[in-house]
């Protein structure tokens, strides 16, 4: 067990669905509004029913900026989290990016981290360079700013401060290939950190406290064993904290999974089977599969909604569209589909939500075509 300690600001999870660099940035950073600073809205008590749509209310589609390392020209961002706080190098509500590759555009090469102020024509700023970020594929921060990394390529999973300096690097059993990340926070016990592996199909807890220890809690969910670049696997991790609820996409199925009451699954607690579509173990109840099929190809990143609902990035299309879903979780459906890229298939990679309702709904999401953050907003 490593010694570790993070400290956690009250109110800081509130400013987080997910889950500043003031150097060369001078705009304003816009923080995520509160409940209490948002005026009701007729959606908004149509947005507890299970069929309607957020991301049908998000018509504009605005460029907040490059996601390529101004100092290494790394790109390809994958990982994407919302800094809850100011700390270091974070503003509060700076939007956090991991790029997969390096400057020679290399898939699995990059090995930094940038960030943006979440405003329209923001330029990046450099956070952190390290190798034990090699092949960085997804990104969460615990409410001190403290960034926690899956790295696909180093195959470990580095923890650094808001300064991006290198805190400890976890490596080694049960990590096989990180492919996901999420803190979660429930309403009573310990927070955690989960993380999902393309090496595996499984999911793991990283309990936290003054010391941390790990609970393999899922395994056998279907990956395809794919190089950097290709791999589908568990990934794209969200937390509901109202429902203690994780939930993730798994591109090689082409499902997305819900683990109800997810704090309290022991080790071992879920086993999958029939490719995913089943579930065995003593917490075998506690696993479902919300959506299967079309139109989900290849989901690789997801994020939750103010209502409860899940917003689903596609990395895979015949067609050639780049689409963002909404599913209702309570009622397990796709309710909206929109196209948000008319380039080459397969740009979506990295999503996060900020805002408390229907009415200050922002998703933001990482084009790879572009190197670049957008965002869907009213």
């Amino acid at each position: 067990m490593l010694n570790f300690r993070f400290v956690f600001p009250a109110a800081a999870g509130a400013l987080l669905f997910a889950s500043g660099c003031n150097a060369g940035m001078t705009t304003t950073p816009q923080m995520p509004q509160t409940a209490a600073a948002t005026a009701a809205q007729p959606e908004e008590s149509a947005g507890i029913t299970p069929n309607f749509s957020v991301l049908k209310q998000l018509k504009h589609l605005v460029v907040i900026g490059s996601t390529v390392d101004p100092v290494n020209g790394a790109q390809n961002p994958y990982g994407l989290t919302v800094a809850p706080i100011t700390a270091g190098k974070l503003s509060a509500g700076d939007l956090v990016i991991c790029n997969f590759n390096g400057k020679s555009n290399v898939q699995g090469t990059g090995h930094d981290i940038v960030a943006l102020h979440p405003v329209e024509g923001a330029k990046p700023a450099h956070v952190s360079q390290n190798k034990a970020l090699i092949g960085c594929d997804a990104l969460a921060l615990a409410p001190d700013d403290t960034i926690w990394a899956s790295a696909m390529v180093a195959n470990d999973n580095p923890v650094l401060d808001s300064n991006g300096k290198l805190i400890t690097n976890i490596s080694g059993k049960p990590f096989n290939q990180p492919w996901g990340q999420a803190f979660a926070a429930p309403k009573s016990g310990p927070p955690a950190f989960y993380e999902t592996n393309a090496g595996d199909g499984s999911v793991v807890r990283v309990n936290l406290g003054s010391t941390f220890t790990y609970d393999v809690i899922a395994t056998g969910f279907p990956v395809n064993h794919g190089k950097p670049g290709t791999a589908l696997a568990p990934s794209g991790l969200a937390y509901d904290a109202k429902l203690d609820t994780l939930y993730f996409a798994d591109g090689d199925n082409n499902t997305v999974v819900a683990l109800k009451d997810v704090s309290r699954i022991p080790a071992g607690g879920v086993k999958a089977k029939d490719h995913g579509m089943k579930f065995t173990g003593p917490s075998a109840s506690d696993a479902r599969v919300v959506v299967a099929g079309a139109p989900l190809n290849g989901p690789i990143s997801t994020a939750l909604l103010p209502n409860g609902n899940l917003v689903v990035g596609n990395t895979l299309d015949p067609a050639g569209k780049n689409l963002i879903l909404e599913i209702a979780t309570k009622d397990d459906k796709v309710i909206e589909i929109r196209n948000v890229d008319k380039g080459a298939a397969g740009a979506i990679f990295g999503m996060t939500v900020t805002g408390t309702s229907a009415a200050d709904a922002k998703v933001y999401f990482n084009d790879d075509n572009a190197n670049q953050v957008e965002m869907l907003e009213r």
